[in-house]
Formats: structure tokens, C-alpha cells, sequence
């Protein structure tokens, strides 16, 4: 049986999973920042994360998984300097940041629902962890990494060696450069708040006492925090998007080690790639970037999205166009239909049949989560007529589909419960020749009249369908 091999961003390579405590592994994943709606490319990150964990407990681990939610700190420039997302949020609404960080946190979770990433075993919100927070500041503050100027109270980057490491940063090139804006009276450019002080004379909805005087925390402090309070001063796992790594992480890294006086402080770095949208359309629902409501209302499958991030391994750039996401859900209600045929079959079936393609699956997904890999065995397992009895395939895919959460065998077959109206008929026919001349404006009319009229429009492998919702 091969080890599972996990790609860590901290050594550049990938490594053998050894976790610190034999059986047990505990990862963190950087959440969301709540001020904003949650668009499609925020979902990638976390459905990473799921498969991670999903993997991690088919090769028998105990997994503890916290993901936290940002809802302060978070500030407009990479350089400690702009508004506080949610108060600017919040300002710009009329509504007050709590309201905010509320309503865009549950959107968040009932997307990830939707598209079966499980909720985490602990969900931490930053302004639930000020004490924390505060503590971890003292901290370094006492060990002398701090140091105060007008605006708050700063991490000293030359105090930590190992500080251009993880990232690989060219320091000197930042001072001749600049990587981030400047705030007046930092030491080096890559120098970073720890405490922010309330502005005079700028009124804020979130802000708290502290040794230092009345403030917030800054943004790379709560993962830190949290993180250990949940899981240890040492654990396994920190997931994150690759965006992550040049500021975000290599600050929690600095603060964190520092204050633990740990090294290595987490085991084992993982980085999502980004989803290239290439000027996607518009939110209709939002007016921002697409969120998966735009998907429903276009009569697509939230797991059809979870499908079509499964398509590419998560350190892969994927590209989001229109045309390859409905792809994405034609190809997955095809697969969805030969997993139909097999539901209802009997028995576990042949261990002996099984076993190879049981193992091709899993060394795929011990291969640092090689999901694409994995779902070509999948697809030929639901394909395998000839080769594999029907109780065979049924327990491939109950037993693959605990990895890729697409609901395999459980869902209805597609193609069921569809309706017939000449008039109907004839507005999806006029629309399927919309899109097919990319008159998306028109397709987008007909689909609107229909959902006004409670009709749900579905693309199947014989072309679109509806019914009534």
C-alpha cells in the first residue's frame, strides 16, 4: 500500500504524510473574509480542504478540522494601511457590521453546504478570540519583537531570520521597491501590524481595550490565535489559497513562531491554485463576481460546480468560462446516470473484481489528492458493464464517492420527474438556440420568464428539460 503523499509549500516537494500524533491529524483551513458575497472562486479553497479531510479519514486518520471567519482586521491594503473591510461594508450599507459578517457567513456556509463540503469541527469567528488574540500579542511584545508607532503596534521583521523563507522574499528588493504601501514610521517595508489603534476622530462599530490603548486586532493575528488555542503551539496541516503565502502566511508564521519560540510551527503547508474567470459574467444576484445562485438560476447542480472543481488538481489554475462549466454538469449528470443503473443492485459483490481499481482510486488520491486521476477510475468503474457485475460497481461508487462527495449513487437519476407543454417546449428550444449563438441576453430573458412562471429549467445529457418547482 503506498503512503500518502501530500505537497508541502514549506519544502517545495512532496512528503509522506507523518502526522505528530499516530492516528490523528489537525488542519487548519484560512477562511473567509465576511464583507462581501462569497463568489465561485472562494469556494475552492474549502472544497480543497474537504477533499483533504475526506482523505485523511478513508486512510483512517482523526481529523480535527478548524476553519475561523474573518470578521475585523481585515484591512483594504496588504500593507496594514485602507479601511477595515466590514466597517467600509457596513458604512457603505447602512447596515452594522455584525449584521454584515452574519448575513455574507451564513451565504458562505449554505454555498459550501451546497456543494457538500462538510461544516468543520470548529468554526471560529475573530471577534469571538480577542483575549486570545490579545495574549499572543503580549507575548511577542515581552519577547521583543514589537515595536510601537502612531497607528498601532508592529511585528519587527528583522527579529525573525527565517522570516523570507517560506516565500522565498527578496527583502533588500522590497526596500528599493516596495512590496506593499508604506506606513509612516515602519522599520522595513515587510514590517506588519499586530494592533491597530482606533483612529481619532473616526468612529468604528468594532474596536476593544487592550494594553496598548482602544483598538482591533490586525488581520494575520486571529489565525494564529486560534489556530493554537484549537489545535496546539505544533500541528499537521495549514491550508490556504496560493495567494496567501507572501504576506498572509509568512506573517502568521514569523508571529506565531516567535511568540512559541516552535519551529517548525505547522508541519506541513498546502496551497490552492486560482480559478481563472477570464471576464466572467457579472453577478446578476450580487452585481459582483458569479456565486453559485448564479448557477441554480442558470438550472445547473451545485454539485456540478463541486465536479467541475474535481476536474482539476487542486494546485492547477483551472479556468471558469461558461461553456466549460455546463460542460462540467453535462459530464456529471452522465455519470450520475450510469451510477442510476446500479442503485438499487444487491450485495457488496467480489472483493477480488474490485481490488484493482479500488487501489488505482485510492493511490490517486494518496498522490497529494490527484482527484482527476481519481474520477477517470470512477468513470470507469460506472461505465463497467461488461467487466464488473452490477454490485460491484455500486460499492466502487458508494466507496469513491466518500472521497469526491458528489452524491453518486444516492441522487436521482437524471431525466426523472420531467414535464412536457408545447408552449414550454418551445421557449427551451428557442433558448438552447440562444446559447448556442452565444446570445446569452436572450437565454437569460427566457430562463428569467420561465422561473417567474415556477418552471426549472435542467441541462441533461438529452438536452434541456424542465419541470415545475
Amino acid at each position: 500500500m503506498s503512503k500518502l503523499l501530500l505537497h508541502n509549500t514549506r519544502t517545495g516537494r512532496k512528503e509522506p504524510f507523518e502526522p505528530i500524533v499516530p492516528g490523528r491529524a489537525g488542519v487548519y483551513s484560512c477562511g473567509p473574509t465576511v464583507y462581501a458575497p462569497q463568489h465561485l472562486g472562494n469556494l475552492r479553497p474549502y472544497l480543497f480542504a474537504d477533499l483533504l479531510r475526506r482523505t485523511l479519514e478513508e486512510e483512517g486518520y482523526e481529523v480535527t478540522h478548524v476553519i475561523n471567519v474573518t470578521d475585523v482586521g481585515h484591512l483594504v491594503g496588504d500593507g496594514d494601511d485602507g479601511e477595515d473591510k466590514i466597517e467600509a461594508a457596513a458604512a457603505k450599507s447602512g447596515r452594522s457590521a455584525l449584521e454584515i459578517a452574519a448575513m455574507y457567513t451564513e451565504q458562505w456556509l449554505r454555498d459550501r453546504r451546497a456543494i457538500n463540503v462538510r461544516d468543520p469541527d470548529v468554526l471560529c469567528r475573530a471577534t469571538d478570540h480577542i483575549p486570545e488574540q490579545i495574549e499572543l500579542a503580549r507575548r511577542l511584545e515581552e519577547k521583543g519583537f514589537t515595536y510601537r508607532i502612531d497607528d498601532g503596534i508592529y511585528f519587527d521583521v528583522s527579529r525573525f531570520p527565517r522570516y523570507a523563507e517560506f516565500a522565498g522574499l527578496d527583502l533588500a528588493a522590497q526596500v528599493d521597491h516596495g512590496r506593499i504601501d508604506e506606513v509612516g514610521g515602519k522599520r522595513n517595508p515587510a514590517d506588519f501590524a499586530i494592533w491597530k489603534f482606533a483612529a481619532e476622530g473616526v468612529s468604528r462599530q468594532q474596536e476593544w481595550d487592550s494594553p496598548w490603548g482602544v483598538g482591533f486586532p490586525g488581520w494575520h493575528l486571529e489565525c494564529s490565535a486560534m489556530s493554537v488555542k484549537y489545535l496546539g503551539e505544533h500541528f499537521d496541516i495549514h491550508t490556504g489559497g496560493v495567494d496567501h503565502v507572501r504576506v498572509h502566511h509568512t506573517n502568521e508564521i514569523a508571529q506565531t513562531e516567535c511568540a512559541m519560540d516552535v519551529h517548525p510551527w505547522v508541519n506541513v503547508w498546502m496551497h490552492n491554485e486560482f480559478i481563472d474567470f477570464q471576464g466572467a459574467k457579472i453577478s446578476k444576484s450580487t452585481g459582483g463576481g458569479a456565486v453559485l445562485q448564479d448557477l441554480v438560476d442558470d438550472g445547473l447542480e451545485p454539485l456540478a460546480f463541486r465536479y467541475f472543481l474535481l476536474q482539476a488538481h487542486y494546485r492547477q489554475q483551472q479556468t471558469y468560462t461558461r461553456e466549460v462549466v455546463e460542460a462540467a454538469a453535462t459530464g456529471y449528470r452522465r455519470l450520475l446516470a450510469l451510477a442510476a443503473e446500479v442503485r438499487d443492485a444487491a450485495g457488496e459483490g467480489d472483493a477480488a473484481a474490485q481490488s484493482d481499481y479500488r487501489e488505482r482510486f485510492r493511490d490517486a488520491m494518496r498522490d497529494d489528492l490527484n482527484a482527476p486521476k481519481a474520477l477517470a477510475v470512477a468513470w470507469e468503474v460506472a461505465r463497467g458493464r461488461e467487466e464488473l457485475a452490477p454490485g460491484d460497481r455500486r460499492a466502487l461508487l458508494l466507496e469513491f464517492d466518500r472521497f469526491l462527495g458528489l452524491d453518486l449513487v444516492q441522487a436521482d437519476a437524471p431525466g426523472e420527474r420531467f414535464e412536457s407543454d408545447p408552449r414550454i417546449d418551445g421557449l427551451l428550444a428557442e433558448r438552447q438556440q440562444a446559447r448556442a449563438d452565444k446570445d446569452f441576453a436572450t437565454a437569460d430573458r427566457i430562463r428569467d420568464e420561465l422561473a417567474a412562471e415556477g418552471v426549472e429549467i435542467v441541462d441533461t445529457p438529452e438536452g434541456p428539460r424542465w419541470r415545475r418547482k
